[in-house]
């Protein structure tokens, strides 16, 4: 006995993308769904040359004195013929204009005999079955996700959050190994078919899918079906076509082809046709080794998500991009571990909250990252030190080595001691009556050469010389330590 099918279709842009890249045909013959993907490269040009070779095999069975519609494996060759021309065609577009490489298509759709559906499918375009309130997916995803779900890597659930769950393995683009696959499916009286985009299925879970997909009118199915996808986020083109298998009805019969989406509006532009490219593989895809090669992305910008690898030249040049940044991060992370391990050795002595402190790294900026941190701090304050010593200290002193540096904040150290003392003794002596009778006592400084005896005492003085601490082995003089800093012998006027 057989049937007819009661069609509803749809096709939108969605909430987010620009332009409608998917394409679909209904006839009462055929159920179609392309989701065309490439972007600037035109996605929507494949999309419309899958649609348009099916409309074009659909016509030999349309007009009159057409042959019956084909049965069983006669409609897988029928369908899978069509969409080796298109794919031949895509090779066409591509050569005769290499702008257009990176174009493709995912094809989901099928050939009804009256009794059975011929489907070929590829990509992750979707084809369901209702029947008795239960629904099975007829199609196999051709992505990342679904080849870790077969692995049994991951599950089902954690797939449709998986960050790369629009990765696929399969288009059409014009390269004869990928492959669709086909399958013949029964039908009864009463079925639903869903053949949809991802636009769809990648946003609405497939419990909801079922829910909707029993409503009674077909109409109220698509605007559900559409609703919930917006309510998702929109984010894809959605392209919708359902069928109900019902008693055979030779009004249904005679129901005009419907093509929609962008197909409807993009031409094909005319262009050179090549020989068609072989296809040595039989139509059923063979099981792999289990290395599957991601090639496509459906989420991401158009432009960078679809790139073709069939020839070794465009194999080379698609693993260049790769390559390079490889090499560009390579030697960015090299300069980055460079950069830190000469800081590592740099040292020099500044300035941290008015104090002395010992700094590892350069006191240079670069832009707003600092280029060095606190190594040490001190109890040295740099309002106690010599005018001298406090601008270089704020002026970073740089040294070579730690040790250096160490020995650089013990003579700050005694340059501060002695400025305390001299400020202490300058507060408590009453002032002279005459510089001639009171000069005051000049300090023997620390430091080494000629200017460690530019002041020393030529006769007692009439005022007291305030006592100076003399530096002890904790604060080593900068001829003990080898130090190379060079700072001047303390003069008590830079001491106020």
């Amino acid at each position: 006995m057989a049937f007819s099918l009661d069609i509803r279709c749809h096709s939108e842009i969605g909430l987010v993308r620009r332009n409608n890249q998917d394409s679909g045909y209904v006839s009462p013959r055929l159920l179609v769904v392309a989701d065309g993907m490439g972007g600037a490269a035109a996605g929507d040009l494949a999309s419309t040359v899958a649609v348009r070779h099916v409309a074009k095999a659909d016509r030999r069975f349309s007009d009159e004195g057409a042959p019956a519609r084909p049965q069983g494996e006669e409609m897988l060759t029928v369908l899978s013929g069509a969409v080796v021309d298109a794919n031949d065609e895509l090779a066409d577009l591509v050569a005769w204009d290499s702008s257009l490489e990176g174009m493709g298509t995912t094809f989901c759709g099928a050939m009804f005999s009256g009794t059975q559906l011929g489907i070929v499918h590829i990509g992750d375009s979707r084809g369901y079955l209702l029947r008795q309130g239960r629904m099975k997916r007829m199609t196999h995803d051709h992505s990342w996700v679904q080849s870790l779900i077969d692995d049994g890597r991951i599950t089902p659930e954690e797939a449709a959050v998986h960050p790369h769950r629009s990765l696929l393995l399969k288009v059409l683009n014009g390269q004869p190994q990928h492959v669709p696959d086909t399958q013949i499916v029964d039908l009864r009286l009463g079925d639903r078919i869903l053949f949809c985009s991802d636009g769809l299925c990648g946003l609405v879970d497939d419990n909801t899918i079922a829910e909707h997909l029993n409503t009674t009118n077909l109409e109220d199915v698509v605007d559900l079906l559409t609703t919930d996808a917006h309510a998702g986020g929109g984010t894809d083109n959605i392209t919708i076509v359902v069928a109900e298998v019902v008693e055979a009805d030779p009004i249904l019969d005679a129901s005009e082809p419907h093509i929609i989406g962008a197909a409807t509006t993009r031409k094909v532009p005319e262009h050179e046709a090549t020989a068609p490219l072989p296809l040595d593989q039989p139509l059923s895809v063979p099981k792999s080794d289990g290395k599957s090669t991601v090639l496509f992305d459906s989420e991401a910008e158009e432009s960078m998500r679809y790139a073709p690898v069939d020839s070794m030249h465009r194999h080379r040049r698609h693993w260049l991009w790769p390559i390079t940044i490889l090499a560009l991060a390579a030697v960015l992370v090299g300069g980055i571990f460079g950069a830190r391990a000469y800081l590592n050795t740099q040292y020099y002595v500044g300035t941290n909250n008015d104090a002395v402190a010992i700094y590892q790294g350069s006191p240079d900026h670069l832009i707003w990252i600092h280029l060095s941190h606190v190594a040490e701090k001190t109890n040295i304050k740099t309002a106690d030190l010599p005018r001298y010593y406090r601008n270089r200290v704020s002026g970073s002193i740089r040294v070579s080595s730690m040790d250096s540096a160490r020995a650089t904040v013990a003579e700050l150290r005694t340059g501060a001691q002695q400025c305390k003392a001299i400020r202490e003794a300058a507060a408590t002596t009453p002032t002279p009556a005459s510089p001639s009778t009171a000069p005051s006592a000049p300090l023997q400084s620390t430091a080494s050469g000629p200017a460690a005896s530019a002041y020393h005492t030529t006769q007692p003085s009439a005022v007291p010389t305030p006592a100076v601490p003399t530096p002890t082995s904790a604060m080593p003089s900068p001829s003990a330590s080898g130090h190379e800093v060079d700072l001047p012998a303390v003069d008590s006027g830079d001491c106020q």
